[in-house]
């Protein structure tokens, strides 16, 4: 199956590049950027493909049945949609879009076109996390009636002033950037249960004057002191469900020094606080007793079997857990907390 990679950044390169290429099903037939520079290194690095940097230019070849839009969040919608309307399936990194009226039109030129459209929540395919997942089905945690969801850091806004940080491309803070993973995580153990009310609150407070923001060290790129910061570093919701309610904390940068990043799912039966990334420990009673453990487990490449995935889905038309019809419902949550925090009340999802 020849592909395409649309964007050639940190995320293609560390993540689907390297996963194509184990995969023997497929061979990379372009690498798209916008700078050449990019395209031409990746072509070098991996000894494969035809470097260009116009995603039109793919369109009209019959030979590609699949792409990955690797690009930032701004130009998802469009670059996926052309491509589904051209026949192509595609793997779109999350966040599908900016905004959930995006999501919305990304999801009606899939069901119009027919061809795949899955979102790179890859949490989906994390071997802790699929585990978590059977202890819910299974009845092990009782009802789940409260999840409680952290990703706080202590200063962690990546590349303050570039991208991340501009609303017009990436559409919000740490909510979009690491809280679609967390939120979606939870959706996805918890069975996708419809979203009823949400009432939330996002902060822009430590990133706003950028050349006295003081850091410990910073991903993506050093500040840039003429750049924009317009988005979020905090959020705080409290999302009810026809399951679980959810409650949510998330910082990229908090006057607090510690890194808190885990999920905790609080049942009847028991409980399991799962560390993001990492793996997941019980707390139940028996016999009188309480009692806890971490279950030891083989894990596999999430992203490798995100990949793996997809391509196999192309092929056997199986609908995955990572579908635009999934990914939506995660979209309208993130939306509704935007939503609550600018109208400051609640938003109610049911009307």
């Amino acid at each position: 199956m020849k592909i395409a990679v649309i964007g050639c950044g940190s995320i293609a390169n560390s993540q689907h590049i390297p996963n194509y290429i184990k995969n023997d099903k497929v061979e990379i037939k372009y690498f798209c950027d916008i700078i050449p520079e990019r395209a031409n290194a990746a072509v070098e690095k991996y000894g494969c493909g035809i470097a260009v940097t116009d995603y039109h230019d793919i369109l009209k070849d019959d030979e590609v049945e699949a792409v990955s839009v690797c690009t930032p969040n701004n130009v998802h919608p469009v670059i996926s949609m052309d491509f589904l309307k051209a026949g192509k399936n595609v793997l779109c990194e999350k966040p599908a879009a900016k905004t959930y009226d995006e999501v919305l039109q990304m999801q009606k030129v899939q069901h119009e076109t027919g061809k795949v459209l899955n979102i790179g929540v890859v949490n989906r395919f994390n071997s802790a996390v699929q585990r978590v997942k059977k202890y819910i089905e299974d009845g092990k945690l009782g009802e789940v009636y409260h999840v409680y969801i952290s990703f706080r850091a202590h200063r962690s806004i990546p590349g303050l002033g570039g991208a991340f940080t501009n609303k017009d491309i990436a559409g919000g803070g740490v909510l979009i950037d690491w809280g679609v993973h967390y939120i979606d995580l939870v959706m996805y153990c918890c069975g996708d249960p419809q979203p009823l009310t949400v009432s939330g609150e996002v902060f822009s407070k430590l990133g706003v004057d950028i050349k006295n923001y003081t850091y410990r060290q910073m991903w993506a790129s050093e500040p840039d002191c003429n750049g924009v910061y317009n988005v979020e570093d905090s959020v705080t919701a409290l999302v009810r469900t026809a399951g679980p309610v959810f409650t949510v904390h998330g910082a990229w940068a908090q006057n607090i020094g510690e890194n808190e990043t885990y999920i905790d799912f609080m049942g009847t039966k028991g409980g399991i606080r799962l560390q993001y990334g990492g793996g997941f420990k019980v707390y139940t009673s028996e016999y009188d007793s309480l009692v806890e453990y971490e279950p030891e487990f083989k894990t596999e490449d999430m992203y490798e079997k995100e990949i793996n995935a997809f391509i196999g889905c192309i092929e056997s038309g199986e609908k995955l857990q990572s579908h635009i019809d999934t990914a939506a419902i995660t979209a309208k949550i993130m939306q509704a907390i935007y939503d609550s925090s600018e109208q400051h009340r609640e938003i109610d999802l049911t009307k």
